[in-house]
């Protein structure tokens, strides 16, 4: 049976997801396929490029330069999380990203975005891990309100979350049969309704279509959130989720949070391992 890997997002909360990973890595653990959302994208792209430990060590190092995350990016740029410097400097030049061990990596990648004129999601294999393909990975992440809509190929997108947060029904019919399934939410989560979408709509005005997915977002998670209850009693999946609610700022700036939610990360997939290997043996 063929193994894949689905990865929410949750902004700072995919440094659980980061913890995770990078055990397994450790541990010689691989998957035949892997979809990642938001975070879960941006984070996960160090499964295919195999480098364990890059992620908490890039956002340490940068939890509290402005450039990288802050208000001041926002007024500056139009983005919370710096385009340029997230997706340029940090994996091109800081931190750099291992492109060759990415592209070689037989694994396919899927990053979820949401498309902004239709509200719909968007599912991009990422075969290169530069050019086009960091474009999208920005996409997915790129949080409606804190950041602008990116344009790709006559399209614009923001974060894939808005219309699949979960991306399992997409791996299933990929033909990935047994799902390891990453949450960063803890097992009793539930999503609650929006804000004031008055509020949102107002500042969204010009993308009603991505409105009116950010309105019925928390049915469309909860049924996802049902749907993976549903595969996990069957056997088909295995999810990995926090035991407890993170309780971490979605533009965390404490290098010591981000520590701390990535040692969650790690014991979770600790005590989860040899589950783990039985599972997708």
């Amino acid at each position: 049976m063929s193994t894949g890997i689905v990865l929410e997002g949750g902004a700072m909360r995919g440094m659980f997801t980061a913890g995770v990973l990078d055990v397994m890595m450790e541990n010689g653990i691989e998957f035949d396929g892997a979809a990642g959302v938001s975070a879960g994208a941006v984070f996960g792209c160090n499964l295919k490029s195999k480098q364990p430990g890059r992620a908490i060590r890039y956002n340490k190092r940068f939890a509290k330069d402005w450039r990288y995350c802050s208000f001041a990016s926002l007024i500056l740029t139009g983005d919370m999380f710096g385009a340029e410097f997230c997706y340029e400097k940090i994996p091109f030049h800081y931190d750099p990203f291992d492109l060759e061990a990415y592209r070689k990596n037989p694994m396919p990648l899927y990053a979820v975005m949401t498309d902004v004129d239709t509200g719909k999601p968007v599912y991009k294999e990422l075969k290169e891990g530069s050019g086009i393909d960091m474009l999208y990975f920005r996409a997915s992440a790129s949080m409606p309100i804190a950041s602008r809509p990116v344009e790709v190929m006559g399209h614009r997108y923001l974060d894939g979350g808005m219309a699949d947060s979960i991306p399992l029904r997409f791996m299933q019919k990929k033909g990935y049969e047994k799902n390891v399934v990453v949450l960063t939410q803890p097992p009793e989560y539930r999503k609650d309704p929006a804000g004031d979408m008055r509020v949102i709509g107002f500042l969204l005005r010009r993308y009603p279509a991505m409105v009116r997915a950010m309105a019925r977002r928390h049915i469309m998670y909860n049924k996802e959130l049902d749907y993976v209850k549903k595969c996990a009693a069957e056997g088909s999946i295995l999810v990995i989720q926090p035991p407890e609610a993170l309780h971490i700022n979605h533009t965390e700036h404490d290098p010591d949070e981000l520590q701390r939610v990535y040692d969650i990360g790690r014991r979770t997939m600790e005590a989860k391992l040899e589950e783990v290997k039985e599972f997708i043996r």
